[in-house]
């Protein structure tokens, strides 16, 4: 599975291809939001503009999709390497700072630190689900009625 690192909370997290980073932060705990947006965040709609991540440099290349319109309207005056958590999905393993407006005490000596661990590539594909061993075989209803005789051929 892709793995989520979000730098400031020196953690790892697996994730399914596909699934949405701001579902993935919120489920597992990661505080994506300040005070403004605890208060008033859009729900993942990408209104607000409160869940702010920076894509740190060294990640896979295309580990997120491309840019929605609606981020290229709200983050046009913002960093370069800045998503909306709420509009991207992963793709591939990627290193992630959360609240990046906040800034980092050692923000290089983080990111470094972050690097010197290669990142899992995972799989890209959700996994298949479990094959039934052998499908049960109902009965035919037409064969008799609740009274245990045949039914009329007008079906009363």
């Amino acid at each position: 599975m892709p793995v989520i690192r979000f730098v400031r909370e020196q953690r790892d997290v697996e994730c399914y291809p596909g699934e949405n980073l701001r579902e993935v932060a919120l489920r597992e705990g990661i505080e994506l939001y300040g005070l403004k947006g605890r208060l008033g965040n859009c729900g993942g709609c990408g209104q607000c503009i409160t869940c702010f991540v920076e894509v740190v440099e060294g990640g896979a290349a295309n580990a997120l999709t491309e840019q929605t319109a609606v981020e290229q309207l709200k983050l046009r005056r913002r960093p370069q390497g800045w998503r909306l958590a709420c509009q991207a999905l992963v793709q591939k393993s990627v290193m992630v700072l959360t609240r990046p407006q906040v800034g980092l005490d050692d923000r290089e000596g983080d990111l470094a630190r972050a690097r010197t661990q290669p990142l899992p590539e995972g799989p890209t594909a959700w996994p298949l689900p479990p094959e039934d061993e052998e499908p049960e075989v109902e009965a035919d209803p037409s064969a008799t009625s609740d009274e245990g005789g045949v039914l009329p051929a007008d079906g009363r």
